[in-house]
């Protein structure tokens, strides 16, 4: 037996005990004479770490990722002749320059993810496999706020890593980091480590949106950006990212996106070619001790909403200022940034299940989420077109009837942008704009594109009461 304490006897003790035999660790709770708290752990051999699967099955399927970028050389051009006779400008020459990162095959038919600040800028993406062949990769897509990419190359029956689930990830759990650092050279390297720490806020210069990294101190260098996280299983847990180190290299922590972010990013770009972000609408802080005082809350966790963005989805579905969210969906939210990470796995569109605490009390708030503002007459998968901010559409027979109109258009949801700051409200009918009878959805566009100041909108309320509101137009 081996017992490991600390200093001062009312640290906790943990006692390592010989195996049961069963496959099983059984865990197992105590109090010593002196009132200090220890843990016995028995543990079987298949509890000890035997990373050798997991590396050998993972290996094959991160790739190195090179990439071209083509970049114009400043020329000293003489400031007349370049004003008199067009020299510089356009002529300046070209400059290639290469980068190099790593990429996870996710699919058998080609597809890829890395960081999209492997593949920023680049002119050609090139792919080399664990067994030398390369491919030229197209660019899929990008998410700059996540710094995903996804690749696409032209083959069939690739080896892949199964995703994982980067929620279930314990403190203290073996990972493997895959990945090429510093070049071709170190292709398919394999280090071991543990799960640091999770949902942390990586210090940076604000180029990453979001704030739930998984930290690790398996070592991570340049050229290991877009390879894969694996846990023991050989399941794809996370896309190494970034690194924090005064010298450029590994110095004992790296970071990497959760794999579950991943999958709603890239299942984004192969579906609709642009990611659909759902949107809460508030702003929030991790709940602190002086905060957990102010409210009376048992322990200072959970998240604090300290504003409701007005005609967000939170307000929308009664989540107020001081209430606490503690969890989304039996999901436990200790901090703002598992709040993060747990909107960011949504649609819009999508329903959760907020869980509050409000005045000392639990309650329920059921929220449809938003997505992002689009521009005025995107058209949306439901057919609804955006307009500053909001949506419209084409009014149906049966509510046009309702209101005893013979033509119209809907706005079916108000948005933050100008007609929520004019006062309009959901199931307005718009008659005219701009003293134009409009019929469709697309009359409103054309209209409100050819107005040059101010666009003014006639119709009914909600409530059948004869109802306009104009806004002015940004040039």
């Amino acid at each position: 037996m081996m017992t490991v304490a600390g200093m001062m006897a009312t640290l906790g003790v943990i006692q390592a005990c010989a195996g049961n035999g069963q496959g099983t660790a059984n865990v197992s709770d105590g109090t010593l004479a002196d009132g200090s708290a220890y843990r016995t752990v028995n543990l079987t051999e298949t509890d000890y770490p035997d990373l050798t699967y997991a590396a050998e099955s993972a290996v094959d399927a991160v790739v190195y990722v090179e990439v071209t970028v083509k970049q114009r050389q400043s020329q000293n051009i003489d400031p007349f002749l370049e004003f008199f006779f067009g020299f510089g400008g356009g002529n300046a020459p070209q400059r290639e320059q290469k980068g190099s990162g790593s990429g996870v095959i996710i699919r058998p038919d080609g597809y890829i993810v890395t960081n999209n600040h492997v593949v920023a800028g680049a002119s050609s993406v090139n792919v080399t496999l664990n067994n030398n062949q390369s491919y030229e990769a197209t660019i899929v897509g990008t998410d700059p706020a996540t710094d995903v990419a996804l690749l696409k190359i032209d083959a069939q029956g690739l080896p892949v890593i199964p995703f994982g689930d980067s929620d279930r990830l314990r403190l203290g759990e073996w990972v493997l980091a895959i990945g090429s650092p510093l070049g071709s050279q170190l292709r398919g390297t394999i280090t071991a480590g543990i799960v640091s720490a999770k949902g942390r806020s990586m210090p940076s210069d604000g180029q990453f949106k979001i704030e739930s990294f998984i930290q690790t101190d398996a070592a991570v260098n340049p050229g290991n950006s877009g390879g894969a996280l694996v846990n023991k299983k050989g399941e794809l847990v996370g896309i190494n990212t970034a690194i924090v180190s005064q010298t450029g290299s590994y110095s004992g922590y790296s970071f990497a996106v959760p794999v579950n972010i991943v999958k709603k990013i890239v299942g984004d770009l192969i579906d609709f070619g642009s990611v659909r972000r759902a949107k809460l609408g508030v702003s929030m802080m991790t709940v602190n001790d002086e905060i957990a005082k102010k409210l009376k809350l048992s322990a200072p966790k959970g998240v604090y909403i300290n504003e409701v963005l007005k005609g967000g989805a939170a307000e929308k579905a009664g989540i107020r200022k001081d209430d606490v969210v503690i969890a989304i969906d039996s999901t436990s939210i200790p901090t703002s940034s598992a709040l993060q990470e747990k909107v960011n796995s949504y649609h819009p569109g999508d329903k959760a299940e907020f869980t509050v605490i409000r005045d000392g009390k639990e309650e329920k708030c059921f929220v449809t989420f938003l997505g992002d503002v689009s521009a005025t007459g995107t058209v949306d998968v439901d057919g609804s077109i955006a307009f500053y901010g909001s949506k419209i559409r084409t009014a149906d027979k049966q509510t046009l009837a309702q209101y005893r109109l013979k033509q119209g258009v809907e706005i079916v949801s108000v948005g933050e942008g100008k007609l929520l700051n004019a006062g309009a409200e959901e199931g307005f009918i718009i008659t005219y704009v701009n003293e134009q009878p409009v019929s469709k959805a697309e009359d409103v566009i054309e209209i409100a594109k050819k107005s040059r100041r101010a666009i003014y909108i006639e119709g009914v309320t909600a409530s059948g009461r004869t109802s306009y509101f104009a806004f002015g137009k940004d040039e």
